[in-house]
């Protein structure tokens, strides 16, 4: 209607083009019929909460737009919708996703209440037939919620929360303009190997069948793996995360994360009887084995690695006063040791292979009878979504690292890329992707930290073939089969 299109224009930048189709699905029909050569095209305007819990003003942004009275596999697609939605929340707005429906009428009543049974969020009177073109066009769908449930819809303080809604309306130009500015993009580019390595599934795997014998709660020591999505989905499952064994009460099931623990947490849980069920990770207990060697050699230890890491502070506890932490060329220029003749190194698993090597090259150095580990520390799987990331690297503008912001591993990734002249942004799902890194994107390359669930790596491409992305292509560098074993519960007799 003539006052959404004043609200809207209000605030999308000078230029953009917007246009008026009037209300009800017919005029939205006749009005579709112009847009066919559109490249990318967005609807919004004022519409109807069917969701109790909305609010005058609250923004719907489409996760799907459907028809009242049609079947399923006609429903209309928006899988941009996370990121539109991120970006309006950053223009303050009370943003929700979900379906919105289209009616040949203004909703109320037993209508109103058949509609919100199907979980659809909010019904209007245009969008499906607007958005009904073709399917490889990217489509928003965003309205803003004016009458809500179960307030009847004619009455004359639905005048009122009109008002509102055209007001957050003015607020949500920016956010489409900047859904607009990425819809240029051409291709995508997925690094193979990426997500789940073998330690995190053993891990993970461990938690959930914890649960299923014992049944909740289960205690995790620290994060079993860093990412948030997986603590979420286990905390809800019934697994409590605690950062000490303090935490822990007599006699509950408690997990080592995959990070491992110093031999003093372990003692500890044993002087208390706790029954433990040891999910580090095989490779870091290869690290801590190593530790253990070289200190009972009589040799100083320096471990590559960095200060605060869980698996760090394990491998310094596995030998207290006898392992020193180098963090930097920096840090090994200036590290003391007792006897320059008796120096051995370890590395922290999840670390950069070219950041080591700065490291590596300073003590080689000043130590030349430094020895290491047979075979390489650093995490096979590390190393390589490392080299995936620098192939896709070279043939994207821009990378995106699916990992939480405390998971090494993922971190390293976002400074393989940028090493690489890559842009690179590390984000935990598709709704932390900002559309602005998009604009004038043509090729993205996306990969997921080891510890990043493989679906989070889906939603994103989904969205960014919603944006527009026609092509997507797989880059393999390597083809991972190792799996570990299950530990055995260890249980006190």
């Amino acid at each position: 209607m003539r006052m959404e299109a004043r609200a809207l224009r209000r605030a999308l930048p000078a230029g953009a083009p917007l246009r008026r189709t009037g209300r009800g699905l017919s005029r939205a029909t006749r009005a579709a019929a112009g847009y066919g050569g559109t490249s990318a095209l967005a609807v919004a305007g004022i519409a109807g909460g069917l969701d109790p819990a909305l609010r005058p003003g609250d923004v719907v942004v489409a996760t799907e737009v459907r028809r009242d009275g049609r079947t399923g596999d006609e429903r209309l697609p928006c899988p941009s919708a996370p990121m539109l939605a991120a970006t309006l929340r950053r223009q303050g707005l009370t943003v929700h996703l979900g379906p919105v429906v289209s009616s040949d009428r203004l909703v109320d009543g037993a209508d109103r209440d058949r509609l919100a049974a199907t979980g659809a969020l909010a019904v209007d009177t245009e969008s499906s037939a607007l958005l009904a073109g073709p399917p490889d066009r990217p489509t928003a769908c965003v309205r803003v919620i004016a009458d809500v449930a179960p307030e009847p819809l004619f009455r004359a303080a639905t005048l009122g929360r009109v008002a509102t809604a055209l007001r957050a309306l003015t607020r949500v130009g920016p956010g489409l303009a900047e859904w607009a500015g990425a819809t240029s993009l051409e291709q995508v580019v997925l690094a193979a190997p990426r997500s789940f390595c073998a330690g995190v599934e053993r891990a993970i795997t461990v938690v959930e069948q914890a649960l299923d014998r014992h049944g909740p709660p289960v205690y995790v020591r620290k994060q079993i793996v860093h990412n948030t999505h997986v603590i979420d989905d286990l905390s809800r499952r019934g697994a409590v995360f605690v950062d000490e064994l303090t935490e822990v009460p007599d006699g509950a099931v408690t997990v080592f994360s995959a990070h491992g623990v110093s031999a003093e947490v372990r003692r500890t849980a044993a002087d208390r009887g706790l029954p433990v069920i040891d999910a580090t990770c095989p490779l870091v207990t290869k690290v801590h084995n190593e530790a253990r060697r070289y200190a009972g050699q009589g040799r100083t230890v320096l471990l590559i690695g960095h200060a605060g890491h869980e698996e760090t502070e394990g491998t310094l506890g596995e030998v207290p006063g006898r392992v020193t932490l180098v963090q930097s060329p920096g840090e090994a220029e200036r590290v003391e040791v007792a006897d320059p003749d008796r120096v051995s190194y370890l590395v922290q698993t999840t670390l950069a292979v070219d950041e080591v090597s700065g490291v590596l090259d300073v003590l080689r150095r000043r130590f030349p009878a430094l020895t290491g580990p047979s075979s390489d520390d650093i995490c096979y799987a590390t190393t390589n979504r490392q080299v995936a990331l620098r192939a896709i690297a070279a043939e994207a503008d821009l990378v995106l690292v699916l990992g939480s912001s405390n998971s090494s591993n993922s971190l390293r990734l976002v400074e393989v890329a940028r090493r690489a002249g890559t842009p690179a942004h590390l984000v935990d799902d598709v709704g932390a992707v900002d559309l602005r890194w998009l604009a004038g994107i043509r090729t993205v390359g996306v990969t997921a930290g080891a510890s990043a669930p493989p679906h989070l790596v889906d939603q994103t491409v989904a969205a960014l073939v919603g944006l527009g992305a026609r092509a997507v292509r797989e880059r393999t560098t390597s083809t991972e089969e190792v799996h570990f074993t299950l530990p055995k519960e260890k249980r006190p007799r």
